[in-house]
């Protein structure tokens, strides 16, 4: 995702702009001995910007502890009621039930973005342009499926 302002989403939002957190998921806890059972250490990570996951040079990250936090990162990332679980719940735990390591999301600053640049069909909401299928607005039906 382009077009994220460096800001932390300080500036000003326009109508077409919405605002994610930047995250690390990090493993924070591994049973001595059992360090070998999904290649986990201490520090471990991999950082979300947007829809972008990136890891630091050199290190790795479980394929399987990233698929168990996938599913949680787009609510991570955004904005929700103080009161929401999401916003409280930051630990989860490798899926191999042999392993016991532990993973924690942490919301580590805040990006603002723009639909044009994260959306190829931001344009399409606005003027009825035709989106990467030749489909323009105007071809929906009220029921929001695409026409074949």
């Amino acid at each position: 995702m382009s077009g994220a302002s460096d800001d932390g989403g300080s500036g000003p939002a326009t109508a077409r702009t919405f605002r994610l957190y930047d995250l690390r998921v990090e493993i924070v806890s591994v049973k001595p001995g059992l360090e070998a059972v999904c290649n986990h250490r201490l520090g471990d990570c991999v950082f979300v910007s947007g829809e972008n996951l990136s890891i630091p040079a050199g290190k790795t990250f479980s394929m399987y502890a990233l698929a168990a936090v996938l599913p949680l990162l787009p609510a991570k990332q955004r904005m929700s009621d103080e009161h929401d679980w999401i916003n409280h719940d930051e630990y989860v735990a490798c899926p191999d039930p042999a392993c016991e390591a532990l993973m924690r999301i942490t919301r580590t600053g805040i990006r603002e973005f723009r639909l044009e640049d994260v959306s190829a069909q931001g344009a399409d909401a606005i003027g009825g342009a035709a989106n990467a299928h030749g489909v323009s607005s105007a071809d929906h039906d009220d029921d929001g499926v695409d026409p074949p």
